[in-house]
C-alpha cells in the first residue's frame, strides 16, 4: 500500500479532535453522534482506494439516515493523512442509529472496513451486538489483532483487494 505514513502523534491529534467535536455536538444538541472512519491497520491510512471506500460508506450512511427520516443536526468531514473521517450529530436514539450503522457495516461490500461508532448522550460508545470477523480468516478480529496473527502487509493486501471490487 502506497501513501504517506502517519505517526502516533498524528493519530493522537486526530483522536483528540474527534473526542472534542463529539463532546461539542452532544453538549450543543443533546443527541447521539456517529463517528465514521475507515478501519485501516498500519501506518498508511489514506490512499485513493481508501477514499473511494469511505465515499461509498458515507453515501450509504447518509442514504440510510434519509430513508429513516433521521435528521442530521450537524456534520463535519475531514480528509487528513490519518484517514477520511465524518462526524454527524443525529436526532434519534443511539440504539436506532447503532442498528442502522451495524446493518451497513455487515451488509455493504466494503462494510468490514467501516468503523461506524455511535456515541450516546452520556459520551459512551455503544457496543456492537456481535464481534467482528478478521479480514483474513474467520477468527474474531480482536483476537487476531491482539496476537498479531497476520502481518500489516497481509492486511493491506486484503484491504486493497476488497476496495478493488
Amino acid at each position: 500500500m502506497e501513501g504517506q505514513e502517519v505517526t502516533i502523534t498524528d493519530m493522537m491529534y486526530c483522536r483528540d479532535r474527534r473526542v472534542q467535536i463529539q463532546n461539542e455536538f452532544i453538549e450543543k444538541y443533546q443527541n447521539p453522534v456517529i463517528s465514521f472512519c475507515m478501519n485501516i491497520p498500519g501506518p498508511i491510512k489514506t490512499t485513493p482506494l481508501i477514499r473511494k471506500g469511505f465515499g461509498s460508506g458515507k453515501d450509504a450512511l447518509l442514504a440510510s439516515l434519509e430513508k429513516e427520516n433521521l435528521e442530521v443536526l450537524e456534520s463535519r468531514i475531514f480528509d487528513d493523512i490519518t484517514g477520511p473521517e465524518m462526524l454527524l450529530c443525529v436526532s434519534a436514539s443511539a440504539e436506532k442509529i447503532k442498528d442502522l450503522t451495524t446493518q451497513i457495516e455487515e451488509n455493504h461490500p466494503y462494510g468490514r472496513l467501516f468503523d461506524m461508532d455511535v456515541i450516546g448522550t452520556d459520551g459512551q460508545k455503544l457496543s456492537r451486538p456481535s464481534y467482528r470477523k478478521c479480514l483474513i480468516c474467520d477468527c474474531q478480529a480482536q483476537e487476531c489483532a491482539r496476537s498479531r496473527k497476520h502481518t500489516i502487509t497481509e492486511m493491506q493486501d486484503k484491504i486493497e483487494e476488497i476496495l478493488s471490487r
